[in-house]
């Protein structure tokens, strides 16, 4: 990359006026988008403006159009719902108010909007873009406008973001606020539990999505509800005694509570609505449980957003950004959405039309096309659910394979939730499934049990490790372990841990030479809070403690907000892999990340300590800094507070705190818990097939490179990966991969935090199609 290029990004915007509102409902995380668009805004050298309440700030003008500054958005990315206000507009749908709209950002010399908002929102947008040239030729004609502001104004650039709590457009993988509004409708759902559990009650959970959904979807495959209505997929006509029977058996097996999660649209196959009430009475009166029902309604837009969203939230921003400043008067307007854990382009009008598709197949009753329609994310949710949960386990072993599942590494939130989903698919697929206790130290004392349907109900939601986990690796003990392999007779194994789960199956794979026992099919699951497993973008848990660290650093932000002039120094876990510092400065606003795979130098330290000493003559008199607890093994954690106080005297104060184990612990997150499941369940289906294939004269025999495998994320889908082919991007010595996707995302944090850095824009999302798109979407 030239320098040229790199010059570029920041006089990209020299001379250009973005302005950026927020519209129709508010989601978690908008605030963040605003923040990245203003801050990446004005570092391009553009002059950025807050539209206040929608697009009716955007006819009324006046104040409602005010000119941003770098310090205006301080403070807002741990807000939810958007700082800048929202406003259901009328005038906007009328030309006339779209004539006054024109008129106010022409007199301003706006001719670059981003709007964050759901499809209306957008769709109204595009609609404005296309009258563009005919309303300033009316401005003129009125004499509103001069020629020669017309001329300067003469064309308009729009890039959407989709912020809705929903996920109901099409095209993107998650929509701002959605992560959030599952993490509200999940903390509610565990609150419930525990006290349906007190009772032996049934709930029913009516959860938002207008016509859309993925929240009742996501949020029962999280909880492992006994069923869902959604309106994409009706039930059959005899429902009613099918649930019944669903719930009877359930409680037979010994569970003492029921839930069953309704979307608010949710209707039957001719189109008549389902309501949380006729449920309700259906189940009392049929079988007499006591029932209660909870109606999330606005909560679930409430509160602080995840890290996801504000993480989806900055990147969107900057993208969004890039857009509007590449943008010529050819190129349509587009969305910047999320595939897998890309940035994508897409046509905004494309997106609108696919979303309207949806309806339009649900009004007509072809209900598997809108299924397809919501794209393969959607659909990968459905098939799991209704794998889990509507599928009675078979009563005689027929497929009869016996697959152990096991945790290695350190404990990590969702881990609990794989085994779970993990032991279930082995037993519907008809299988023997064993559980082993303390990892591979356990496989070697024979800590081995064999689990059944009810082992691991209520398991979901549970943090850390219940079959509990060792770091011990297997080739000390290959005596032991072949002998209980041949014991109990394990022809596949499952393994789900961190970076000693992924070593230890190298392991395995060495030993195959001296033991036949160990030439069994194996599959690694990726669970780690470092995210440092090679062959995954993430890693189950991660996302929990990227949460837990988030949370503590608003915390903190907080406190410092109280006194004047103190900066944070925190240290973050994560071994050698800088993840979670990363991440965790994006989403909580950090003046800085230090982090092993980038090496910082005292020069390094003192920019960034003479960067704080001018950031405290600001009106944003704190600062945070976060640490990796082996980012450098001299400049360490007192080092760093230490040099800050130094040299901060009489500027600011410095504080410390090391995060530690607390980072490990807690409830699951709702993409740890979502994840968690697919992953399980995409691991046994293929172990179910690799058994078969390696099924020689009466008895197993896996001796293949492709008999080893990481399950892992990568970009857009869930792919296994021989172990030993992974061994090339492996740096052993430090225990991470050799290349991160991540690491492309820390100019983001830099130019966030007010660094004059330079954005390397030569990796940028291009324009793609939507159809195009479907067939390869992300799996998760």
């Amino acid at each position: 990359m030239t320098h040229e290029e790199h010059h570029a990004a920041k006089t990209l915007g020299v001379g250009k006026a973005i302005a950026v509102l927020t519209s129709g409902g508010d989601a978690q995380g908008m605030n963040a988008a605003v923040r990245a668009v203003v801050r990446v805004g004005i570092y391009t050298g553009a002059r950025v403006f807050f539209v206040h309440e929608g697009y009716q700030g955007l006819v009324d003008g006046g104040d409602n159009i005010r000119e941003a500054t770098w310090e205006s958005v301080s403070m807002m990315l741990q807000l939810g719902g958007t700082v800048i206000g929202s406003a259901r507009c009328k005038d906007f749908r009328e030309r006339e108010g779209r004539l006054r709209a024109a008129h106010n950002l022409v007199k301003r010399g706006i001719t670059n909007l981003c709007v964050i908002g759901g499809d209306g929102s957008l769709t109204g947008a595009d609609t404005f873009r296309s009258e563009w040239s005919d309303l300033l030729n009316d401005l003129q004609k009125t004499g509103k406008i001069t020629a020669e502001e017309a001329n300067k104004s003469s064309y308009l650039n729009i890039v959407g973001l989709v912020g809705s709590i929903d996920n109901d457009f099409c095209g993107t993988d998650m929509t701002i606020g959605t992560d959030s509004a599952l993490h509200r409708i999940v903390e509610i759902v565990d609150a419930i539990t525990t006290t349906a559990q007190s009772h032996q009650r049934t709930f029913v959970l009516e959860v938002m999505g207008r016509h859309c959904g993925y929240l009742a979807l996501v949020t029962s495959l999280s909880c492992g509800a006994d069923w869902v209505f959604i309106p994409e997929c009706p039930p059959d006509d005899d429902w009613e005694e099918h649930l019944c029977r669903r719930l009877s058996e359930t409680r037979n097996r010994g569970s003492r509570l029921n839930i069953i999660i309704v979307a608010e649209g949710a209707i039957d196959k001719n189109g008549h609505p389902i309501s949380s009430e006729n449920i309700k009475e259906l189940v009392v009166k049929r079988l007499g449980y006591d029932t209660r029902v909870t109606v999330l309604g606005h909560v679930q837009r409430g509160g602080t957003p995840s890290a996801f969203d504000r993480i989806l939230g900055s990147r969107m921003g900057v993208e969004a950004v890039m857009a509007l400043l590449e943008g010529t008067p050819d190129t349509p307007a587009c969305v910047v959405s999320l595939s897998g854990n890309q940035a994508v382009r897409l046509p905004l009008m494309e997106c609108v039309q696919v979303t309207k598709d949806v309806t339009r197949a649900m009004n007509e009753k072809r209900f598997d096309e809108a299924l397809k329609l919501r794209g393969r994310s959607f659909m990968n949710n459905w098939e799991v659910y209704k794998l889990l949960a509507h599928v009675r386990p078979p009563v005689t072993k027929s497929g009869s394979f016996t697959v152990a599942v096991m945790n290695v590494g350190a404990p990590a939130a969702g881990m609990n939730a794989a085994v779970r989903s993990t032991v279930r698919i082995g037993l519907i697929q008809g299988n023997r499934v064993l559980v082993v206790h303390d990892g591979f130290e356990g496989l070697a004392k024979g800590q081995i049990e064999e689990a059944g349907w009810s082992y691991v109900g209520g398991w979901t939601g549970q943090g850390g490790s219940k079959l509990g986990t060792k770091r011990t690796l297997p080739k000390k003990s290959f005596e032991q372990i072949s002998a209980n392999i041949t014991k109990f007779n394990i022809q596949g194994l499952v393994i789900i841990g961190g970076f000693e789960a992924y070593t230890g199956g190298l392991e395995l794979m060495e030993g195959r030479k001296q033991y036949d026992e160990l030439c069994i099919p194996f599959v690694v699951i990726p669970a780690t809070v470092s995210n440092n497993v090679p062959g995954s973008d993430f890693s189950v848990g991660a996302d929990t403690a990227l949460n837990t660290i988030c949370m503590t650093c608003d915390r903190i932000k907080q406190s410092a907000a109280g006194t004047k002039r103190r900066v944070f120094i925190i240290e973050t876990m994560g071994g050698y892999c800088g993840y979670l510092a990363t991440m965790a400065g994006l989403a909580a606003g950090a003046d800085a990340a230090y982090i092993f795979e980038e090496p910082f130098t005292i020069r390094d330290l003192q920019v960034n300590v003479e960067h704080l000493v001018q950031k405290m003559k600001t009106t944003v008199k704190r600062g945070l800094v976060l640490r990796n607890e082996k980012c450098n093994e001299n400049y360490t954690t007192d080092f760093i507070f230490n040099l800050y106080s130094e040299e901060g005297k009489g500027i600011f104060d410095s504080r410390k705190n090391v995060l530690g184990h607390m980072q490990q612990g807690g409830s699951p997150t709702p993409f740890d818990r979502n994840f968690a499941t697919k992953m399980g369940a995409k691991a046994m289906n293929w172990m179910s097939g690799k058994i078969k294939e390696s099924y020689r004269n009466g008895r197993i025999f896996a001796n293949t490179s492709d008999s080893g495998c990481v399950l892992g994320m990568r970009k857009r889908a869930l792919v296994f990966q021989p172990v030993t082919e992974l061994k090339e991007q492996t740096d052993f010595e430090h225990r991470i991969p050799k290349e991160q996707w991540w690491l492309k995302l820390r100019p983001i944090l830099k130019i966030l935090a007010k660094y004059e850095i330079d954005l390397d824009t030569s990796e940028h999302a291009h324009l793609e199609h939507i159809s195009r798109k479907r067939s390869g979407e992300a799996a998760v």
